[in-house]
């Protein structure tokens, strides 16, 4: 990479994006250019350049694409929808380097793909491998911040409502994700990589609620709902494509009793363990109370 290179930060407002942006302007040494949909209203830091822009209308890009050098990719999908190609040669027609989260069970072999935001994240990787770019993909397992869908049930009632209340995951912090990305978007050490992010152990939907509930000074419990129940509710109160209810229902139901793995990633890779979900709930206690 130049020095003092320019990153397009996509998803700037966001969780792991508006981490990328805190991490890159404590690490120095980059332009940092942050991209939404709202310019008027991102509350960014003077020093980050916002601009505006779409992901889901490419030609809206030129102007954050000028002269960057590298880019953190957000792409925000339930399943694949043709406008993939658009986007991603845009992208590569500016950008040498592209630092995409993806998620961890994108298959490698290209004829092994399933439906849904695997299918999702799997396009855009395939694409960006034919695109001629330096590529990383920081294959994350389940996201910690997912459960902030949880807050409203908990200020509430104190109960979260969901499916499979056995669902295991080592649920991994933004700020871990961010982490790696910021290495791989400063540094050639990642270049062509696909590192497996996750969390340090595996938590229950059950042992999540209460670790919640510690943070916050409150009991919360996890209630199971029925898979059909579920699906109605992901398809008419989420607005999710049938299918993509389907494929997430499906994908949750594996992991009751899977207890999916936990990786050294973040540790190996930055030299601090990776934080736990405990921590997360910490950190996020106001977003619950």
């Amino acid at each position: 990479m130049d020095e003092n290179p320019t990153v397009l930060v996509t998803g700037a407002t966001g969780n792991v994006g508006g981490q990328v942006v805190a991490q890159l302007r404590e690490r120095g040494g980059v332009r940092v250019r942050a991209l939404t949909r709202r310019p008027e209203s991102a509350g960014l830091p003077d020093d980050v350049e916002v601009v505006g822009g779409d992901l889901f209308d490419p030609e809206s890009l030129d102007a954050a694409l000028d002269g960057v050098d590298a880019v953190f990719l957000v792409v925000p999908a339930l399943r694949p929808d043709g406008r993939e190609p658009g986007l991603v040669a845009r992208i590569a027609r500016r950008a040498r380097r592209v630092v995409y989260v993806s998620a961890d069970g994108v298959p490698d072999d290209r004829d092994a793909l399933t439906g849904g935001i695997i299918a999702a994240h799997a396009t855009i990787e395939h694409l960006l491998e034919d695109a001629g770019v330096e590529w990383t993909f920081l294959r994350a397992g389940g996201m910690a911040t997912n459960t902030l869908g949880w807050a409203a049930d908990v200020r509430a009632t104190g109960e979260v409502r969901g499916p499979y209340a056995g669902l295991s995951r080592s649920l991994v912090h933004e700020a871990d994700v961010a982490a790696v990305g910021v290495l791989a978007l400063t540094g050639p050490m990642l270049v062509g990589a696909r590192p497996v992010l996750t969390g340090p152990e595996i938590l229950t939907h059950v042992e999540q609620a209460a670790a919640i509930g510690d943070a916050i000074g409150r009991t919360v419990t996890y209630r199971e709902v029925p898979r059909d129940e579920m699906r109605v509710r992901i398809v008419d109160e989420w607005g999710w494509p049938a299918d993509a209810a389907d494929a997430a229902l499906d994908a949750w139901a594996a992991m009751v009793g899977n207890r999916e793995g936990v990786t050294a990633t973040v540790e190996e890779l930055t030299g601090r363990p990776a934080r736990s979900f405990r921590v997360w709930a910490a950190d996020h206690a106001p977003d619950f109370r």
